[in-house]
């Protein structure tokens, strides 16, 4: 009989559209999981896949076994998953994916908190400053604060509400560059950011007082791709820049930062969760979702790339 492990491997090939994609969601090498697919292959007689150096198709024969394999891979899921379900208490491994600030102010504390009331959870989360696809790397919730929740055929969302950022800088930044007494004053300013566009500028719309909108081009001084190195550059006047409220109400409280128009700043970021609908099935999965929903109402992280 054939081992039923290839045909999941040959499933998650074809549906991931190659290896490496594969790969990273099993777990597994990319060379291994290569000579599997090549070793069923071999076992049934026929080539399912045509394998080119820049691209990866089904043959007739592929997409006729790639429908039983996609048959018995998810009736196997519905299986554990109806087991899980009647589970008395939550077990098993959660993958979560979260963007660094939001993991330091917020995640951080609080998954303890979680894995102490469920001690049959295992927790993997990857803390990183870029998207990711839950389906593709096999992640169970991933974590996101940006200015909309997206459509998904394949994902569900949950908000955890709105999280807001400010305009800030040095007040020796603002007597050397200063005054600013409306948003085209900003031209005046040295700036940092997270990232850039190709030329090295970056364009963020302001709202204001009133409905009032701006959208400020600026070409920052200084990028990093991370928001606590930001406030460094911030703090020593090299530039101003959007930063989260909470990184900010101390420094600003202390004369340290300066709230650079008062009133205006980015559209607030959406925190929310993205998780495939069929994992949020599972007790574990679910009692995670429902403790964020419930902890993380009203934080206010932010992290609009992520």
């Amino acid at each position: 009989m054939q081992d039923l492990n290839d045909m999941v491997y040959f499933a998650e090939v074809a549906e991931r559209g190659g290896f490496a994609a594969a790969g990273r969601a099993l777990g597994i090498p990319k060379s291994r999981l290569s000579r599997r697919v090549a070793d069923l292959e071999g076992q049934l007689g026929v080539q399912l896949l045509q394998r080119s150096t820049r691209s990866l198709s089904l043959t007739p024969a592929g997409e006729l076994y790639l429908r039983h394999c996609l048959a018995m891979r998810d009736a196997a899921q519905a299986a554990a998953e109806a087991v899980a379900q009647v589970q008395t208490e939550p077990r098993g491994t959660i993958r979560i994916s979260c963007p660094v600030t939001l993991a330091q102010s917020s995640l951080g504390p609080l998954l303890p908190r979680f894995m102490q009331r469920y001690p049959a959870v295992r927790v993997e989360m990857m803390v990183l400053n870029r998207p990711v696809d839950p389906v593709e790397e096999g992640v169970d919730i991933a974590l996101r604060v940006r200015p909309t929740i997206e459509d998904s055929a394949t994902l569900v969302a949950k908000n955890f509400g709105e999280s807001g950022g400010l305009l800030v800088a040095s007040p020796e930044l603002l007597r050397r560059q200063g005054p600013v007494k409306t948003p085209l004053d900003l031209d005046k300013l040295d700036t940092v950011a997270m990232s850039a566009a190709g030329d090295g500028r970056v364009s963020m719309r302001l709202e204001g007082p009133d409905g009032a909108e701006h959208l400020w081009h600026h070409a920052p001084r200084y990028l990093a791709d991370d928001l606590a190195t930001l406030q460094f550059a911030v703090l020593a006047g090299t530039g101003a820049g959007v930063l989260p409220d909470y990184m900010c109400r101390e420094h600003i409280r202390n004369g340290l930062l300066v709230e650079v128009l008062p009133g205006w700043g980015p559209r607030p970021g959406i925190c929310h969760a993205v998780f495939p609908q069929r994992r949020a099935l599972v007790p574990a999965v679910r009692k995670l979702i429902d403790f964020l929903a419930e902890n993380m109402t009203g934080v206010e992280p932010h992290d609009y790339a992520i």
